[in-house]
């Protein structure tokens, strides 16, 4: 495929790529087989590996991968991942902003704080370049059904000139204002998926003290008026093999949302306890589920 261009007369857009996890790769490889000029950069060379077909211009070094790229994409676990990547590249060599060009957009498909974001975006500002928070929600099933929803923070020029790389990989792009306010959107939406995850959890048990069926219950569940994203989930992202590394990081999730409200000024004691709950809960949970957690088709987080 033809790499994409703004215009006929325009040179192709080069997309550069960081994080070549499960839900990084399919994102990638979206961008890729969009017609995207597509150039990579891993500290293991088995992250590259997994790329196998795919068209795509390895670098050497973060700064190598800056230096070609109109907008660089990253998608690492923590905002210290990335500010890391930023200045050394997470192996001593040279970082991102060693390479890169005035107006190159930096976006970070992580999920962090809006504080630290803004302070990303003012360390891409200083060398000349700028930056987008644009996380994600879907998981690996909706990254690689090409049904992400991106949650975008940044000026609306940058951001105009990253949707058709969006595009690639997301059915729902939506603009939520300045830099920080797509983290801030992220977190809001993993705490509120949880804290349902935490009413699932109850109306679980209390339907198994009564003596009502929780895998048929559950199934009814999903048909009927009570049903929600966190019931589809039980049985597809979450099942038995991904409840435990799902609830680690939920946990974590709900750290990073009580930071958050913690700088804004605002008591979040009681949601966020809530949402530890629902976190902490989740292997139980499943663990009452044995049958729709079976009948549904099971894939990585």
């Amino acid at each position: 495929m033809t790499p994409v261009a703004a215009s006929s007369d325009d040179p192709p857009v080069q997309v550069g790529f960081i994080g070549l996890g499960d839900q990084g790769l399919p994102m990638a490889t979206a961008v890729a087989e969009a017609g995207f000029a597509l150039h990579v950069w891993a500290r293991r060379p088995a992250s590259i590996e997994r790329l196998g077909n795919t068209p795509a211009t390895v670098h050497a070094t973060p700064a190598d991968l800056a230096a070609a790229c109109d907008i660089v994409a990253v998608c690492v676990s923590t905002d210290e991942d990335l500010r890391h990547l930023l200045a050394h590249g997470t192996d001593g060599t040279d970082g991102l902003l060693a390479g890169l060009r005035p107006g190159t957009i930096v976006v970070n498909h992580g999920t962090g704080t809006p504080s630290s974001s803004q302070q990303l975006g003012e360390l891409c500002a200083a060398a000349g370049a700028r930056y987008v928070d644009a996380p994600v929600s879907g998981g690996r099933p909706a990254a690689e059904a090409r049904s992400l929803t991106v949650l975008a923070g940044g000026d609306e020029e940058a951001l105009s000139r990253c949707r058709p790389v969006f595009a690639a990989f997301a059915t729902h792009i939506v603009a939520m204002g300045p830099i920080g306010t797509g983290q801030a959107a992220k977190l809001f939406n993993n705490a509120l998926l949880i804290l349902n995850q935490a009413a699932i959890a109850d109306v679980v048990r209390l339907a198994a003290g009564s003596g009502t069926d929780p895998d048929r219950l559950v199934e009814a569940l999903r048909l009927g008026s009570a049903g929600s994203r966190a019931l589809t989930l039980l049985g597809e992202m979450v099942n038995p093999e991904t409840v435990a590394h799902l609830a680690a990081v939920e946990d974590l999730d709900i750290d990073l949302f009580a930071t958050a409200m913690d700088e804004a000024g605002l008591d979040a004691g009681e949601v966020v306890a809530r949402a530890h709950a629902g976190a902490r809960g989740l292997p139980a949970l499943v663990g009452r589920l044995p049958r729709a957690a079976a009948a549904r088709p099971r894939q990585d987080a």
